[in-house]
């Protein structure tokens, strides 16, 4: 984690490098600007934007080794118990949330329609990997990729809905709002709507959780409808999500 402040030209000038370069994804330096912003928030260096994120289909996807990097840097471990073309399975712990044993196979991935790309034919190892990484460490410990996709799971995306930033409530989590209450967000035609308030935190999360298995259990969807109306439940309400975070980090 870097200290140090980068200053704006010199990031302009990466941005501008990194663009240019097209080793990337990134079509324009406002792209890197936007993520190397994020990452002088979270402490980071903001050129390890070139290392860890490709821009895929017009969206940011945080790679599986830097998704795992992360994770265990917050104190997070993993053990691989199956890792061949046919099966990925690997068990997750952390501190704060537990452990879990999961698994992709490359027939599950079949199933749903996922295996028909050619990065599934050349490649099926790692695209399980990535797969069993993000969902593990989703499950396990969501602080650390919070609305966060590997580019294996952006590039099996269809055409995924952005909310326009016009359309996101700015909305930090103060004293005074929380004892009003804490407004939950829902986009389900696009248009930002406001929900519920919710009393506390503690009513927040799970209402947030309740939303996202209903997302998870929606039947007669398949995974690009669920990724893409997850994602946009995570961008209505991402300045709630970061406070929250922050706070809990504080307490701590």
């Amino acid at each position: 984690m870097s200290n140090d402040i980068i200053p704006w030209d010199h990031q302009e000038r990466m941005a501008q490098a990194i663009a240019k370069s097209g080793l990337y994804g990134f079509k324009s330096p406002d792209q890197v600007l936007a993520l190397m912003a994020v990452a002088s928030a979270e402490g980071r260096h903001p050129g390890s934007v070139a290392r860890d994120y490709h821009f895929i289909q017009g969206r940011p996807a945080l790679k599986a080794d830097a998704m795992l990097a992360r994770f265990q840097q917050a104190g997070g471990r993993v053990e691989w118990l199956v890792y061949t073309d046919e099966k990925v399975e690997a068990t997750f712990s952390h501190p704060q949330g537990g452990s879990l044993t999961l698994a992709w196979t490359l027939a599950q991935a079949k199933s749903i329609g996922l295996a028909t790309k050619d990065n599934w034919k050349l490649y099926p190892r790692a695209m399980l990997r990535a797969r069993v990484i993000s969902e593990g460490i989703r499950t396990v410990y969501p602080g650390v990729l919070v609305g966060e996709y590997t580019p294996e799971e952006v590039g099996d995306f269809k055409e995924v809905y952005e909310a326009p930033a016009k359309m996101l409530p700015q909305i930090e989590i103060t004293d005074e709002l929380e004892q009003e209450g804490i407004p939950f967000y829902t986009a389900p035609t696009g248009t930002v709507e406001l929900y519920k308030v919710c009393k506390d935190e503690n009513e927040w999360l799970d209402l947030y959780a309740d939303m996202q298995d209903r997302i998870g259990s929606a039947k007669g969807k398949n995974d690009e409808w669920k990724a893409e109306k997850l994602k946009l439940l995570t961008d209505v309400n991402r300045d709630i999500i970061n406070t929250i975070n922050k706070k809990d980090q504080t307490n701590g």
